[in-house]
């Protein structure tokens, strides 16, 4: 089984095969836009402009689990991220991540992946947060918070996760050696 497999919401409610997205590297990541973490847009567009050309793909699925951080409708989300961080890469629909209404997709993900830790000064406080809702964080695959990447090679296989913490330099690294 590899990323190939799965069809996913369009923005739009359509579905998506991303078997579209064959011979592509995709960066999957859960984003919201309430979240101290939303600036990260900023980058993940630098970076969408710098490799799309080249093969890449993001793939944005707004989830409000994390602390209700992604109000509103498909819309509102998309109309928010393209007027504050000008977003050319495309939005799918809402979706859950983690539970028994995580969308397929992401139960993959989540299945074949584990959580390495969080990174610098917000790892820390991260760290207590997520304790609180999960007492066994540090020893499952479930989404911590918003933010979550997965780089996914030409192959559709997963290659890297990354928690919201991860420093983006090192995904964009990872990203240009995958092209």
């Amino acid at each position: 089984m590899n990323v190939y497999d799965f069809t996913v919401k369009a923005q739009d409610g359509t579905d998506v095969n991303l078997s579209d997205f064959k011979g592509k590297v995709l960066l999957i990541v859960n984003t919201a836009t309430g979240c101290g973490f939303t600036p990260q847009y900023t980058e993940l567009q630098e970076i969408y402009d710098e490799f799309h050309e080249k093969g890449l793909e993001i793939l944005d699925f707004p989830c409000n689990q994390f602390g209700e951080q992604a109000p509103g409708t498909d819309d509102e989300i998309h109309t928010f991220c393209v007027g504050r961080f000008a977003i050319s890469f495309p939005q799918y629909s809402k979706v859950d991540v983690n539970g028994e209404n995580a969308i397929p997709l992401y139960k993959w993900l989540t299945e074949n992946t584990t959580f390495e830790g969080f990174e610098g000064p917000m790892g820390l406080i991260m760290n207590g947060v997520v304790k609180k809702m999960d007492k066994n964080y540090k020893n499952n695959g479930n989404i911590k918070w918003n933010f979550t990447k997965f780089l996914i090679n030409k192959e559709g296989e997963i290659v890297a996760r990354y928690e919201p913490t991860h420093s983006l330099k090192k995904v964009k690294e990872d990203i240009a050696a995958q092209l």
